[in-house]
């Protein structure tokens, strides 16, 4: 090959690695998050009056409370670790509320502060959003109270309100704090055993002892046992559960395949799973004395 064909080659060469660098930089696939969905803000009729969106952590930087923001999101993720004289068990608050109370259908915290002031049946009365938090605190949690006015209940308030986005009192976005089951359905405790070792025990352990890390924190709650809910919880109902069954577990559900698709329990299997957890031993509650006092009970309330 002579002088002059080995320069044209070799132009050659750098014209197709450059095409090669350009196509490849064009069509590189972006490992940035999808842009967020849209969800429709509701007036009280129903009428879509707006649009939503799941605000992104790093904006919590730009609002003028953002400490107490951030303090807030920080308590509710790791409730156990930072109030434990509050936490009789390992649980979080964020054990039950996925995704740091941002996902549909697994106690979203997006409308909690638009929700309340609201009648509670268990209670028989109006309860505020403090009253409402308390009460996770000494039935899911199996623990005590905050105090109403401490930094650590305004902090988690700030937090509440600021997912909410400005969203008016008396509106809501299109979200759902749980997606509906078939109560008609009647329960089969030992099919749900059966459905508990096929597709929670890798999870929650075979003995609902939850699965923890190497600092010793919950990364799966115990669904049953002294470490969870105690029986006045309202995820120790069968139905209350099964909706959360179905609608948030496995998590995987929630991403994209392969990792899941959805639909993974039908409402027979979530009613009967939700029935075999929910009457194992777990930690009796004082105050069950004064729940449903004046109003009729729901057909699977635990007392």
């Amino acid at each position: 090959m002579n002088k002059r064909s080995l320069t044209l080659t070799g132009a050659a060469i750098v014209a197709v690695a450059a095409t090669a660098g350009a196509f490849a930089f064009l069509h590189e696939p972006t490992l940035d998050a999808p842009a967020v969905d849209a969800i429709a803000v509701l007036d009280a009729n129903g009428k879509r009056i707006g649009d939503y969106r799941i605000p992104a952590d790093n904006t919590i930087a730009a609002e003028p409370n953002a400490d107490a923001i951030r303090l807030g999101q920080r308590l509710l993720n790791e409730t156990a670790r930072l109030l434990p004289a509050n936490v009789g068990n390992g649980l979080n608050c964020n054990s039950c509320h996925m995704a740091q109370g941002k996902l549909s259908d697994a106690n979203p915290y997006i409308n909690t502060t638009n929700s309340y002031p609201s009648f509670n049946p268990r209670a028989n009365r109006e309860v505020d959003l403090t009253m409402r938090i308390n009460g996770c605190f000494q039935r899911s949690m199996n623990g005590k109270p905050l105090g109403t006015d401490s930094t650590e209940m305004h902090a988690m308030l700030a937090y509440m309100d600021w997912l909410r986005q400005g969203v008016a009192k008396g509106d809501k976005t299109a979200v759902r704090n749980a997606g509906p089951i078939d109560e008609s359905l009647v329960p089969d405790p030992e099919r749900g055993r059966t459905i508990y070792a096929a597709q929670c025990a890798s999870c929650h352990g075979a003995h609902g002892q939850g699965m923890k890390d190497q600092a010793g924190d919950y990364i799966f709650p115990p669904l049953w046992g002294d470490e969870s809910l105690n029986i006045g919880a309202g995820l120790a109902r069968t139905y209350k559960a099964a909706q959360f069954v179905k609608y948030a577990m496995p998590p995987a559900m929630h991403l994209e395949a392969p990792l899941g698709a959805g639909g993974v329990l039908s409402d027979q299997d979530a009613v009967d799973v939700a029935e075999f957890f929910t009457h194992m031993p777990r930690p009796d509650f004082a105050g069950k004395v004064n729940d449903w006092k004046g109003v009729k009970k729901p057909k699977d309330a635990r007392y």
